[in-house]
């Protein structure tokens, strides 16, 4: 005769796991809102290098046109539908309705960071060899954007891995108020501005954990973002004929380089803090 009767207890409201549940990337770029259609053209205006001329011989000032540039994005349908049917909801601990809107959700502003860093990763300039993150590094990708006239004007963002952050708590400029004022470790930050620069941590960048992590330091102007000016739309209901309830999100979307000259790939070694 067993001498106790152990009893479970299933609490009903569920707990989100670990997924990215936003987009972190999407306010970084140049974003159109497209009302009907499925090309965004982005126009890239500038002089194509001239430089100022004095008045000719003939007493006439010459005439130049301007470099015109146009990118397009072609847009995209994206979707995503978790199924459940009656008799699993049934049995199910939790609200697995509420959780199906949820994580598609999810999945959907994962997509739109997808997007962006993939095309992020097409940039053709570096800091050289893969290295610890530091502040030598961070002011090479900074002159690099510098050296091609990329303007310091507040639209310049930085995304970074969480071993990458980890450095710069170890960076006295970052973290000493006499430099700052912020006080970094009064908190763990997943976005923040220094160095005259939007910093973002994100979870997932190429290479993440590894020595050969992907990191990139870019302008707004360099990477375009289109999207179905009703963002992304989700919808939800239920089967009574074949008794399963669905979610549904979808989104239209598509994202173009639109000047290499003004993102920078840090190839940074995150292998020393890659769990073991």
């Amino acid at each position: 005769m067993a001498e106790s009767a152990a009893q479970i207890q299933y609490r009903q409201e569920y707990i989100s796991g670990f997924e990215l549940s936003e987009s972190l990337t999407r306010q970084t770029v140049t974003t159109e809102a497209i009302v009907k259609g499925q090309q965004a053209v982005f126009l890239v205006v500038d002089s194509g290098g001239a430089e100022a001329v004095t008045r000719g011989l003939n007493g006439l000032i010459p005439g130049r046109p301007d470099n015109n540039t146009q990118n397009t994005v072609t847009l995209t349908e994206w979707h995503d539908k978790p199924i459940k049917t009656g008799f699993n909801i049934f049995i199910s601990q939790g609200d697995q309705r509420k959780a199906m809107n949820e994580t598609s959700y999810k999945v959907m502003n994962h997509k739109i960071d997808s997007q962006i860093i993939t095309e992020l990763n097409t940039a053709t300039q570096d800091t050289g060899g893969a290295q610890p993150g530091s502040l030598p590094m961070i002011q090479h990708a900074l002159t690099i954007l510098g050296n091609n006239e990329v303007p310091f004007d507040g639209n310049i963002s930085a995304l970074i891995s969480p071993a990458f952050y980890s450095y710069m708590m170890q960076i006295k400029q970052f973290t000493n108020v006499d430099y700052v004022n912020n006080k970094p470790f009064s908190g763990m930050l997943t976005m923040f501005r220094w160095n005259n620069v939007n910093w973002i941590v994100h979870p997932n960048l190429p290479g993440k954990g590894t020595n050969a992590e992907k990191c990139f330091m870019y302008h707004k102007a360099a990477i375009g973002h289109a999207m179905d000016k009703g963002g992304i739309t989700y919808t939800a209901d239920y089967n009574k004929e074949q008794d399963y309830s669905w979610a549904l999100a979808t989104g239209y979307m598509g994202v173009k380089l639109l000047q290499s000259e003004g993102i920078v790939v840090m190839n940074h070694d995150g292998s020393a803090f890659a769990a073991l």
